[in-house]
């Protein structure tokens, strides 16, 4: 498979769903890497993603997410938490906490348009970033993973078609990981609340790139221009 499918995974022991970006649009390889949660690494995960290149984590997750790292993480990275849901904004998760929207892209323009900050806290921390590869991660490395994916994508030139290709990816990792922890899953629940919504899962978030202006959006949101370019050129490797 080329880099726009499954070759794009990497496989750090200990996790379920990491990928890199690199290959769609502009992005390099070794530039920005998705996955779920890092702290479940082993000591060869740890290994794997250092010798990958990356020097830099961002941790997207909400506190009582976060544990103890399962294997103990080495002197020289650089670990950034932004918890980007927000949760404090009952406003906008007592509609989306707990329905099966929630785990679909059909949540992502609403929080895109709801909270321009968080995600343009997360886009400078990656300009910013010390030289070297960044991996950005949340639990599942599906949806809040998937949002920041999104906006990265498109600043960097790729298409909605392959950034939804590229979220579909995701959902048989999040299966093997439900699976192989003892988990339910809640396939069905999704299945039946996108059909109700007379869409698929690669349709939602195809439009949802389709709509979004990456760079427009992260000015108004209040990245600066110079973070803005050291935002792309990190992404494409200049």
């Amino acid at each position: 498979m080329g880099m726009a499918t499954a070759g794009r995974f990497l496989e750090w022991d200990g996790c379920f769903n990491v990928r890199e970006l690199g290959g769609l649009g502009r992005v390099v390889p070794g530039a920005a890497v998705r996955a779920d949660g890092l702290d479940a690494l082993t000591a060869h995960g740890w290994t794997s993603l250092a010798a990958h290149g990356v020097r830099t984590v961002v941790d997207l997750r909400n506190d009582d997410e976060v544990r103890v790292d399962r294997a103990a993480r080495p002197a020289g990275f650089t670990t950034v938490r932004i918890p980007l849901d927000g949760i404090e904004h009952r406003d906008f998760w007592d509609v989306w906490w707990g329905t099966p929207g929630f785990g679909t892209p059909a949540y992502f323009r609403p929080f895109l348009e709801r909270f321009p900050d968080r995600v343009a806290a997360v886009a400078r921390a990656i300009a910013e970033a010390p030289p070297g590869g960044v991996a950005f991660h949340c639990g599942l490395g599906r949806d809040r993973t998937g949002i920041i994916a999104l906006v990265l994508l498109r600043l960097a030139g790729a298409t909605p078609e392959e950034i939804a290709a590229d979220h579909g990816l995701s959902e048989p990792r999040v299966r093997a990981m439900h699976s192989a922890q003892g988990r339910p899953y809640d396939a069905a629940e999704i299945e039946e609340y996108v059909d109700g919504l007379g869409t698929t899962v690669h349709d939602l978030a195809r439009e949802t790139a389709a709509w979004l202006e990456a760079g427009p959006y992260l000015r108004a949101a209040g990245l600066d221009a110079d973070a803005l370019e050291r935002l792309g050129g990190r992404l494409q490797g200049r």
